[in-house]
């Protein structure tokens, strides 16, 4: 058995999705989030920076004595994977597990993918799916406004402006007839049911977040690294506490204001 918690961290509350998905999958792990909501968004930010705050935000995580690392954002997984391969415990971005979920569910061989316009730059998901079967089309689409949307609560299915911002984004993709849909950053699953709703039933969306925290639970028991005993969840942020409470209910569906610190990762 080992106590010692599983880190997560992301630029801002999408990271919460992951950590979501972990509570459910592996309900006795503790956990350490580290939300940069200081700094947010990262997926605007130029390569250096992203890389600059990847950095501080795991030796952050590692100061809280993590067994294992999630980046749960899609811009440092395809802009700073080196950094998360080097930390000494087990980690890893959203890349690799979601590019496999979703190679793996596609019916005919079409993959979509959205993300911040770093994600898509990168090519990160593209080369990572190309990889696995190079035979596959992959349309690539970045949404910049669906992270800000997300964050400021615009997430019910009837909100109008986040729709319009879907249909403008997605209806390309849906074109191209894509079968399956990558949802490359951890916030977008907050908006499924809008982004399903603009591409059609019959579309797979793929959560990031989910696929990570599957791949985290299988990494677990292989290491022999899994808890028996725990469930504690601890959350830290770079800027105030009460407005990231108050959106992370939106993604864990309850209060966890008790739970939150705020750090200077600049420390770090």
């Amino acid at each position: 058995m080992d106590t010692r918690p599983i880190g997560v961290f992301d630029s801002g509350l999408g990271g919460l999705t992951a950590v979501k998905e972990l509570s459910k999958i592996l309900p006795e792990e503790n956990i350490v989030y580290f939300g940069d909501t200081g700094r947010v968004p990262y997926g605007s930010r130029s390569r250096e920076i992203i890389r600059k705050y990847t950095s501080q935000d795991v030796h952050f995580l590692l100061s809280q004595n993590v067994k294992m690392i999630l980046a749960a954002c899609g811009t440092v997984s395809s802009t700073a994977s080196d950094i998360l391969h080097s930390v000494g415990v087990p980690a890893t971005g959203v890349i690799f597990p979601t590019a496999q979920a979703a190679a793996h569910a596609t019916r005919n061989g079409k993959i979509g993918v959205i993300g911040t316009t770093a994600t898509i730059r990168s090519g990160a998901y593209r080369n990572a799916l190309k990889k696995i079967d190079p035979a596959l089309c992959v349309f690539e689409q970045d949404c910049p406004l669906f992270v800000p949307l997300v964050e400021g609560g615009f997430v019910a299915d009837e909100e109008e402006i986040t729709l319009l911002a879907a249909r403008h984004y997605l209806l390309g993709l849906k074109q191209k007839g894509v079968d399956t849909l990558v949802m490359g950053c951890t916030h977008y699953p907050i908006i499924s049911r809008i982004i399903s709703k603009v591409m059609g039933e019959d579309v797979t969306l793929i959560d990031s977040g989910r696929e990570t925290a599957l791949w985290a639970a299988k990494a677990l028991r292989e290491a022999n690294l899994l808890a028996s005993a725990g469930g504690s969840r601890s959350f830290f942020v770079s800027d105030y506490v009460e407005n990231f409470s108050q959106i992370a209910e939106i993604f864990l569906g309850c209060n966890i204001l008790s739970d939150v610190q705020r750090i200077d990762i600049e420390k770090y």
